[in-house]
């Protein structure tokens, strides 16, 4: 066999350059035409509700995954759902009518249009969820894309339950993780 001459990459890609051969670049992301240019938190009770999830293991192995809303004045978490199933839309709706029932007095519907906040998770977005929360009175937003600071405050949640609670908390198995759940959300 005869040895191929070694072919030198950079001054091929120099050639490519110089003569137009080379393709476009591409951003890694597209920038959002959306950006976050405001503050999450508002000056009364609902008036907006922001809405997250978070996972976490029990010792046994088996993930929880819980959802919740906040009032983004009070922070108050004003309800929430578990599950060892994955984000649903049907755990999203649970929340969006407890929160509602909680806020006003059992009623199915908000007595005045509240905004929902999300992030763009298919369980926020999927259709019957977008439907069923402006049938209750909420009007969805979510954030932009690769624009957490925009749903802060449920961030910010997110990270307290887990430093403060989660990660103290006994878990042996889901049902007892769900009981310490309850009380630490009570808390």
């Amino acid at each position: 066999m005869l040895a191929q001459p070694r072919v030198n990459a950079k001054r091929v890609y120099r050639v490519m350059r110089r003569h137009g051969l080379l393709l476009e670049h591409r951003p890694r992301h597209a920038s959002s035409t959306r950006r976050h240019d405001g503050k999450v938190a508002v000056d009364s009770s609902n008036m907006r509700w922001c809405s997250d999830g978070f996972e976490f293991r029990c010792d046994a192995g088996v993930p929880l995954r819980v959802v919740f809303a906040l009032d983004c004045c009070d922070r108050e978490a004003m309800s929430w759902a578990a599950s060892t199933g994955g984000y649903t839309g049907d755990m999203v709706r649970d929340v969006m009518l407890q929160a509602v029932e909680n806020r006003f007095t059992g009623a199915l519907k908000a007595d005045r249009e509240v905004e929902w906040l999300s992030g763009d998770g298919s369980c926020y977005i999927a259709d019957d969820t977008l439907k069923f929360s402006r049938k209750i009175g909420l009007k969805p937003v979510t954030t932009p894309v690769r624009s957490p600071q925009s749903n802060g405050m449920a961030e910010s949640f997110v990270k307290t339950m887990k430093r403060d609670y989660v990660s103290w908390m006994p878990k042996p198995d889901a049902r007892t993780a769900l009981q310490n759940l309850a009380i630490a959300f009570d808390h």
